[in-house]
């Protein structure tokens, strides 16, 4: 609320959203396929550089446009200049990531729908990134490469080139030098014709994991990154492919002991060796893989306390955490769950030190969420600061 000058409180003023920039536009009434439905987003570190993934396994990757005459929104705060124009980006290339496949050992479908996509550190100018769907991550490379043309050569595609001929016999193709030999004979010239960006996949991290992928998180030290699904958290070295270490498993004995499950895993933004996982309990666990090789024991224990008499059938389903993200500093983890963002400071464990609600209008609504399965959505969180 607004306080007017005669001492009356007002209402806030009225935000106004609207799209700065738009693509892949459609015509009203086309119907929008399956395929094309992104999956997944991200941008780079930079934010020169936006990903995007589709339920068809597509990769989509964007530019900036404007990133050479462009100022960091902070630097203009400091000089009080107000910003022109927000970032704008064209389409830089696509490609498909991956492809139908079929478990023949489990007779089960995967898709190709690209759960997670994460930027990796570039390299000679080169763009890197990770993108996996349900069993299967790669890592992929994308370069502007020159297509070389060789060009003015001695023989042309014609009967005769100079003062020599062409005789074909028995569909062979020969050259009859004249006498005193050709006197315009010279080397071919190899040039450079075109630019094209190329994708090349250079490896395919697969056969690690039972249960579907739900994150992908690079490590610091730009060697490392992990995978995890619902019961286990696997550490890949990006060179080596045919190799991955469990660092964590939660999966009990008997599957029926069975009560909560990992939803999402992040490395720590500077510390190599520290790295959060959350679960379907609404907990998040800070792991040191100093300790031992498998972190079955955490280093610290986020959770917010439930108040009394607040327990619903609800309750377990809305506090499921889908995303979490460690801000740049590494001091705090924004965790986003079905109707709140919480921010905790990893020197806190006792709950949150913010709480924002995203979806509160929704809660006398959970029970048709319930109906249509609308309440298991995910949703993901992003950190700026």
């Amino acid at each position: 609320m607004i306080p007017l000058g005669n001492g009356d409180v007002g209402a806030p003023p009225h935000l106004d959203w609207k799209f700065s920039q738009v693509f892949g536009e459609r015509a009203a009434g086309e119907e929008v396929h399956e395929v094309d439905i992104i999956s997944a987003i991200e941008f780079d570190k930079s934010g020169e550089h936006l990903a995007t993934g589709d339920r068809g396994g597509r990769v989509v990757l964007f530019e900036r446009t404007d990133a050479k005459d462009h100022i960091f929104r902070k630097d203009l705060e400091r000089m009080d200049y107000p910003v022109a124009r927000y970032p704008e980006f064209r389409y830089k290339t696509e490609f498909q990531s991956h492809e139908p496949e079929f478990d023949y050992l489990k007779s089960l479908e995967i898709e190709e729908k690209i759960n997670r996509v994460r930027w990796c550190q570039s390299t000679n100018g080169a763009l890197s990134l990770l993108s996996t769907n349900d069993k299967t991550v790669k890592y992929w490379k994308v370069q502007e490469k020159k297509v070389k043309k060789i060009c003015d050569m001695n023989l042309e595609n014609s009967s005769s080139v100079g003062n020599g001929s062409l005789a074909g016999t028995n569909g062979a193709v020969e050259f009859n030098f004249p006498p005193g030999g050709i006197p315009s004979l010279h080397l071919p010239v190899v040039v450079g014709h075109e630019t094209n960006l190329v994708p090349r996949c250079r490896r395919i991290y697969a056969h690690a994991h039972d249960y579907h992928i739900n994150s992908i998180s690079n490590n610091s030290d730009g060697e490392t990154f992990i995978s995890a699904d619902d019961l286990r958290i696997n550490l890949w070295n990006l060179e080596i492919s045919n190799q991955s270490f469990n660092i964590v498993d939660v999966k009990p004995v008997n599957m029926e002991d069975l009560t909560e499950v990992i939803t999402s895993a992040e490395f720590h933004p500077t510390h190599c060796n520290t790295l959060a996982y959350s679960s379907s309990k609404g907990t998040i666990r800070l792991i040191d893989m100093r300790q031992s090789a498998l972190c079955d024991r955490h280093a610290k224990l986020f959770e917010e306390q439930e108040t009394a008499g607040s327990r619903s059938f609800f309750t377990e389903i809305i506090a499921s955490i889908s995303d979490i993200k460690f801000g740049k500093d590494g001091r705090y983890i924004l965790s986003r769950d079905y109707m709140t963002l919480k921010l905790w400071d990893l020197n806190m464990e006792s709950g949150p030190v913010a709480t924002f609600q995203v979806h509160e209008y929704l809660r006398p609504k959970l029970c048709d969420l319930y109906e249509n399965d609308s309440i298991f959505d995910k949703f993901e969180c992003c950190f700026e600061w």
